[in-house]
């Protein structure tokens, strides 16, 4: 973050007040999540498991069109064949149904699904009695399940096995090419997330690397990241991963933070999953940044800029961009960019200007 203090030669004007048309470019909006639910240090697999239904809930709800089964069905049960009574697939169903009602506790849930009207019972897939009513699951069942899945199992699961699923459903899959016209492409945005409310066999929280669509920020795809380990070992099999339980990613536009800015990570996608990146720079790859710092940025013009006001403040970002030049020496580099946020606090602060240069194979 700098203040006054503009990258490489600096730009010496604010941003500019001319009317410029807006780029076709998609952002990444998180919906709402569920307030964060209190686990206690000891709690079982059972409780570490729910939380892990109830982060992923809501998306679940939101991109299976009504036909949340369809999203379990992929799953492997880990209970033996013999004595099944119900269906993973149900439970699991019954199980997003109470937290979709607000029952956020193993508890709250088990009671939840025992009371649980016929219709729900019905239509979630419960056995029939010799009467023909639905009947619900045992809360042992019930709670012997989650308790076999644990939290990295049902989050690993949930990526795994419905992660092709849900990518279809949110429109990912390869683009058809060439493109006679400038279009938005499927967007992927790669991040590391902690398990809110988990606790692994260690006594850590699990980390996972994940994959999720911009707009609704759907998961598609995670990977558990190891307590002595880091994101950059778990790229490459998770974009291939995705890439195998799909039908290719090809075109698809791969967003990043600067941590992933690195060349095997560009070569893997431009090269090997034929697909595009939005890469951040930033001085962990002090090279590419003193190279992009060294363009005459002042003399660029704007191609495009918002302005946000709440929460106190007034935000106004530019975007610079330009051809990425030859000797740019990064996998399939095309353009490079430059965005501005000037932040202006309506209460006894200055304004702030935070810079973040960045570069893209797709040209604009």
């Amino acid at each position: 973050m700098c203040n006054g203090a503009p990258l490489g030669q600096g730009l010496v004007k604010g941003p500019s007040s001319e009317s410029v048309a807006p780029l076709p470019v998609q952002s990444v909006s998180t919906p709402p999540v569920p307030p964060p639910v209190e686990i206690p240090p000891r709690a079982g697999a059972a409780e570490a498991s729910v939380a892990v239904l109830i982060e992923q809930a809501s998306a679940l709800a939101r991109v299976s069109g009504g036909s949340v089964l369809e999203c379990f069905t992929a799953i492997p049960d880990p209970r033996r064949r013999r004595g099944i009574r119900h269906s993973l697939a149900t439970i699991l169903g019954l199980g997003t149904a109470a937290v979709l009602a607000g029952q956020i506790t193993l508890t709250d849930i088990t009671e939840w699904v025992a009371t649980a009207g016929q219709q729900v019972l019905a239509g979630l897939g419960c056995r029939r009695d010799a009467r023909g009513r639905a009947t619900a699951p045992h809360p042992d069942t019930v709670e012997r399940v989650f308790t076999l899945l644990g939290a990295q199992g049902l989050a690993q699961g949930l990526a795994d096995g419905i992660g092709a699923y849900l990518a279809e459903n949110a429109g990912i899959g390869c683009v058809g090419v060439p493109i006679a016209a400038p279009e938005v492409l499927p967007a992927i945005a790669v991040d590391g997330k902690a398990v809110r409310g988990a606790i692994g066999a260690d006594g850590q929280i699990p980390y996972l690397l994940a994959a999720a669509t911009h707009g609704q920020a759907v998961v598609i795809a995670e990977r558990l990241v190891g307590p002595k380990s880091n994101e950059v070992p778990e790229f490459a099999p998770l974009l291939r991963g995705l890439a195998a339980r799909t039908a290719g990613v090809g075109g698809c536009v791969f967003t990043m933070d600067a941590g992933h800015t690195v060349r095997a990570h560009a070569q893997l996608i431009t090269e090997e999953l034929m697909a595009h990146y939005v890469m951040t720079v930033k001085e962990n790859t002090p090279t590419l940044f003193a190279r992009i710092d060294a363009l005459d940025w002042a003399e660029v013009p704007i191609t495009h800029q918002t302005e946000e006001r709440g929460h106190g403040r007034l935000e106004q970002r530019t975007l610079r961009v330009l051809d990425a030049p030859a000797d740019i020496g990064f996998p399939g580099a095309a353009q490079v960019f430059l965005i501005e946020r000037y932040t202006t606090r309506t209460v006894r602060k200055p304004t702030n200007l935070r810079l973040s240069p960045g570069l893209t194979t797709r040209r604009v």
